[in-house]
């Protein structure tokens, strides 16, 4: 039986359309649709091979670094360079889209919120 692609390959493919706010050879970026904070941006790897930022970290760190990097020239735009980079792993730790994904988070952050998905 064959896993479904995620939607973030589906939006990866163009399959389901996004706003991409950055566009590499190998991750994109673009706007979380259910927003926990004024700048909720998503930074998504291009390949399934990652479900989550621990194999990431283990199986292509230097991708791991693009995504950081990516998010640090993101936040320098958008929030002026002060941002949270949350990476859930695991059901229980909020992770909704199994294929690894950093939540950007910015501007005025409510005390105690977390990114889902």
């Amino acid at each position: 039986m064959s896993e479904e692609r995620s939607v973030f390959s589906k939006i990866v493919s163009g399959e389901i359309p996004a706003t991409l706010l950055a566009d590499t050879e190998r991750v994109i970026a673009f706007p979380d649709i259910a927003p926990q904070a004024p700048v909720h941006i998503l930074i998504v790897p291009k390949t399934e091979e990652y479900h989550n930022v621990v194999e990431l970290a283990a199986g292509d760190p230097d991708l791991l670094a693009e995504v950081i990097a990516v998010a640090k020239s993101l936040a320098e735009e958008h929030t002026g360079g002060e941002f949270r980079l949350v990476f859930n792993t695991g059901a229980s730790a909020g992770q909704t889209v199994f294929h690894v994904h950093a939540h950007l988070l910015g501007g005025a952050l409510a005390e105690g919120t977390l990114a889902g998905a």
